[in-house]
C-alpha cells in the first residue's frame, strides 16, 4: 500500500476543498482527454466509501493546482476534521485493466498547549504508530 498524499489540514482544506501537490496528482484516477476532473471512490478506515472529484486547472494552463472539491466538505463534516489534523490518502490495490483502490486514513492532532504534541488515529482504525 503506497501512500500518495499525507498532509496536515489547514484552514482553506477544512472550509472549502482540499488542495493536493501536483507531484501526486499522477497517482489518482487519470483525467481523460481534455477533460479536468475525475471522481473516485475512497475507503476509509471504518470501511465507509466517500464519492471524491478532483479537479484541475484547464490542462493548457501550466500549474494545473489539483483539489480535492465533490464530497469532500462532506467528508470533513462527518469526520469532525479541524486544523493541523492529518490526512492521508493511499493506492491500496493496482489492477491489472489500470483501475486502482483507494483508502484513506485520518489522525486527529493532539494538541498540548496549543502545541501539537502529536497525532491520533481516528476511532475504528487499527494503528500503532502515532506520530
Amino acid at each position: 500500500m503506497a501512500t500518495i498524499v499525507s498532509k496536515r489540514l489547514r484552514k482553506t482544506d477544512i472550509q472549502k476543498r482540499m488542495t493536493i501537490p501536483s507531484k501526486s496528482l499522477n497517482c489518482f484516477p487519470a483525467l481523460s482527454g481534455n477533460e479536468h476532473m475525475v471522481d473516485f471512490d475512497v475507503r476509509d478506515e471504518c470501511g465507509h466509501v466517500w464519492k471524491f472529484r478532483i479537479y484541475t486547472r484547464k490542462s493548457n494552463n501550466k500549474y494545473r493546482k489539483p483539489v480535492l472539491t465533490k464530497g469532500w466538505r462532506e467528508f470533513v463534516c462527518r469526520k469532525e476534521l479541524s486544523i493541523d489534523d492529518k490526512v492521508e490518502f493511499y493506492m491500496d490495490k493496482q489492477q491489472a485493466d489500470g483501475s486502482a483502490e483507494y483508502r484513506v486514513t485520518v489522525q486527529k492532532a493532539v494538541k498540548v498547549f496549543g502545541a501539537i504534541f502529536a497525532h491520533k488515529p481516528f476511532p475504528g482504525e487499527v494503528s500503532n504508530d502515532i506520530v
